[in-house]
């Protein structure tokens, strides 16, 4: 029955490209559905001319007739999405209640969230800080497994629930940060007035949306999943404490979007062609040198949501193996290929050492103080980014993607070349419905 479905998964530490992946394969889904994280993920997509950053909205807004869907496992900001849906409507994308809904119990992030991870990042010592996006999306999942200091998207539609949480809330979370941080106590009065608000304009797109997706599963209704962030920041399985607050493998799909495991489908993996992180945390092949610089300013390697600049360096194929393995990846997409060119001999990490020893398998949680085992490839030169076909990039190209492929043990559907839609090379891709 999950044959048509696809998953989309980001197996580094996020940022790979999932966007332009989910964007082409979406003309061929009725469904796009977010399953995990908040509006601290961020997709680009380019079509033609036009630059969309998109953060709480599924990648499917940019398609006709596609229900785009955030599902009860993620973190729901109410003000950053109607101030997205506003700004797509004025971009002249339309985007109503039938292309867009949202679960009735994803749980909310509400402003004491937002402050809560301000105040709490800024009182830890350097060297011990998280590295969070301060958009609240860790405490709005904390409230979330706490239970009594939560609000869900189906009590936004209701003024009168709403109004006794935020009060009852706002009360608990002025006392607990005035007493931890000395914060300036908060409005609830104020808050009110804005959430109702909120709740009116959002309310028609605010439904049941796990009996929706399991009825599509029934009817064999094509669905694709769309990941946030990258493997290596899963809550349970990434480089903890350094990680987001969710489940963001396909793992965390049936949970995330309220289908049985079964209909997950097809899974793709993201994977860029070096690696990038944002934040604190251990990175193993991070080149903090020229080499990382010149990769940073040639892949524009500045986040979508934050600006900030990430940190760069080569290919980690040992991390990778764990994450396309976790996740159980049927086919690789590979991005920003063409970021590679003109950089020289590359190199792509095939393992660890940890004193003195090859490590046998991946430990997310043994990954500060290892060395890397390094293969040397050697680069192009030569301007891939109008290439059309595996053939026409040149043949140290086709060995890069080659040896990528050999290492995870996983075919490379797609190669891209550049951000537009069309620079997207279809290679050993089993997975209906590219469409560029």
């Amino acid at each position: 029955m999950s044959s048509r479905n696809v998953t989309v998964v980001g197996l580094q530490w996020g940022d790979e490209g999932k966007g332009k992946i989910v964007d082409a394969l979406a003309g061929h889904m009725k469904y796009v559905v977010r399953f995990c994280g908040g509006a601290n993920a961020g997709h680009t997509v380019l079509v033609g001319d036009e630059k969309f950053a998109l953060h709480l909205i599924p990648c499917g807004v940019l398609r006709k007739d596609v229900c785009n869907v955030v599902g009860s496992g993620v973190a729901f900001d109410p003000a950053t999405a109607w101030g997205e849906l506003s700004a797509l409507r004025e971009r002249g994308v339309s985007v109503t209640s039938d292309n867009f809904k949202v679960s009735s119990t994803a749980s909310v992030v509400m402003p004491w969230h937002k402050l809560q991870d301000t105040l709490s990042e800024n009182a830890l010592a350097k060297g011990k800080k998280i590295g969070t996006t301060a958009r609240g999306i860790g405490p709005c999942y904390s409230d979330k497994a706490n239970r009594t200091t939560a609000i869900r998207a189906a009590d936004l539609t209701n003024p009168a629930i709403l109004t006794e949480k935020i009060r009852s809330i706002v009360e608990i979370k002025n006392c607990i940060f005035g007493a931890l941080y000395n914060a300036e106590p908060m409005d609830a009065e104020a808050m009110i007035t804005e959430y109702i608000a909120l709740g009116e304009n959002l309310a028609d797109m605010i439904c049941n949306t796990g009996g929706i997706l399991r009825q599509a599963v029934a009817d064999g209704t094509p669905i694709l999943f769309e990941g946030g962030q990258g493997s290596m920041l899963d809550v349970d399985h990434g480089t903890y404490p350094f990680v987001t607050s969710s489940n963001v493998t396909a793992c965390g799909v049936p949970s995330g979007a309220g289908i049985p495991p079964s209909a997950v489908g097809r899974v793709v993996g993201l994977i860029k062609a070096y690696s990038t992180r944002v934040g604190e945390g251990p990175f193993p092949t991070e080149q903090d040198n020229e080499i990382g610089d010149k990769i940073r300013e040639a892949g524009n390697e500045y986040g979508t949501t934050t600006g900030r600049p990430r940190r760069c360096g080569w290919f980690d194929a040992f991390a990778a193996k764990f994450a396309t393995d976790l996740s159980g990846v049927d086919e690789l997409a590979l991005s920003l290929l063409d970021v590679l060119t003109g950089m020289g001999d590359l190199k792509l990490c095939t393992g660890y050492r940890s004193e003195g020893k090859e490590l046998t398998m991946f430990d997310p949680a043994n990954m500060t103080d290892v060395e890397c085992i390094y293969e040397t490839l050697p680069g192009w030169d030569c301007d891939i980014t109008g290439c059309q076909t595996f053939e026409e990039l040149p043949i140290e190209a086709q060995n890069y993607v080659n040896r990528v492929e050999e290492i995870l043990q996983t075919p490379v559907g797609f190669v891209s070349v550049g951000p537009e839609r069309s620079q997207t090379i279809v290679h050993n891709s089993k997975t209906e419905g590219l469409d560029k």
